[in-house]
């Protein structure tokens, strides 16, 4: 009887306040860690390539390409945070409550930027098919980094400010010892959800959906052969191609945050167990993972740089300078 208490319990020593932890065929729990940690390597790897890619070459320097390179970084600390969630299937967290605080509040900086980076690409769409004559005076570069750098210390000081309570006292909401559990009040609670969730995905759609009717409008323009009479705001072939794309990117991440979300709304404590560790939670991790294999299927640009880095040319003199486009 006691090595079955002893084999439950994530801490063995402590009979009375230790947490409990499922006991799963051992097939069963090598195939979840080998599958979980695949997913989070991969991640990993593809978004530093993304990263290394965008970083590295000046022709990739564009103001859509930036935002892209903030995603990439979000997604690959995404990836890593991974590692810390496969530590929990068993049900118990071993790194005591200050790491489960920080943990936590670094992984919602990253969901909250990942969500502001997705409203940036919006943003620079949407002014790119509907206001084509404008884009390059309106978005730059440098505007870009500005907007990125806000974007990424905004969400810092906001999830900083609502979990403050759980970082002053990590581990004052666990029910025992081995749980990893932030709280937040009611009015905080309502409050996050409309900033990091309800305000950026409504402005996501509605930009998207005036980026379609334009795009509809000018394909009926093109058939109707009235192309010539609305050359002044007709937007490039390469613009288009560019919104297609990227609007895969947001309909994927929107199909995987939305569950994520209504998994939030229904729970009462934001808790990491095993219990928790649902699907909804790694679709929402998947994502990260997606991006870079979605840039890889529609943009030549990111195949083309694999190769030059595989090849390990990238480390020839001059090599930013290498035609990507």
């Amino acid at each position: 009887m006691e090595t079955l208490v002893g084999t439950e319990l994530c801490f063995p020593q402590l009979i009375n306040t230790s947490c409990r932890k499922p006991i799963r065929p051992q097939l069963e729990a090598m195939l979840i860690y080998i599958v979980l940690s695949s997913i989070s390597l991969l991640t990993v790897a593809l978004n530093l390539l993304v990263i290394i890619s965008i970083s590295h070459f000046k022709q990739l320097h564009t103001p859509t390409n930036l935002l892209l390179l903030s995603l990439a970084v979000s997604d690959f600390f995404m990836g890593f945070f991974m590692i810390f969630q496969i530590m929990m299937i068993d049900g118990c967290w071993l790194l005591g409550d200050l790491m489960c605080s920080l943990w936590l509040i670094l992984l919602s900086i990253i969901i909250f930027c990942s969500i502001g980076t997705m409203v940036l690409i919006s943003v620079d769409r949407y002014v790119a098919i509907c206001y084509p004559l404008h884009y390059f005076n309106k978005i730059k570069p440098k505007t870009v980094q500005v907007c990125v750098c806000l974007c990424w210390m905004f969400a810092a000081s906001f999830t900083s400010v609502m979990m403050k309570d759980n970082l002053q006292h990590p581990g004052r909401y666990n029910s025992c010892i081995g749980e990893c559990v932030i709280d937040m009040n009611y009015i905080a609670n309502v409050f996050d959800l409309i900033v990091t969730f309800i305000v950026p995905i409504t402005v996501i759609v509605i930009l998207h959906m005036r980026i379609f009717a334009v795009v509809v409008y000018q394909a009926r323009a093109m058939r109707s052969h009235i192309a010539v009479v609305i050359t002044k705001v007709t937007v490039k072939k390469s613009e288009m191609k560019a919104a297609r794309n990227l609007g895969v990117v947001v309909v994927v991440f929107l199909i995987c945050i939305c569950p994520y979300f209504c998994f939030v709304l229904t729970s009462q404590k934001y808790v990491y167990t095993a219990t928790s560790v649902t699907i909804v939670i790694w679709l929402f991790n998947c994502n990260s993972c997606l991006n870079p294999l979605i840039y890889a299927i529609l943009y030549p640009w990111f195949r083309k740089s694999i190769k030059v880095i595989v090849r390990l040319q990238i480390l020839k003199p001059g090599s930013y300078r290498t035609n990507m486009l």
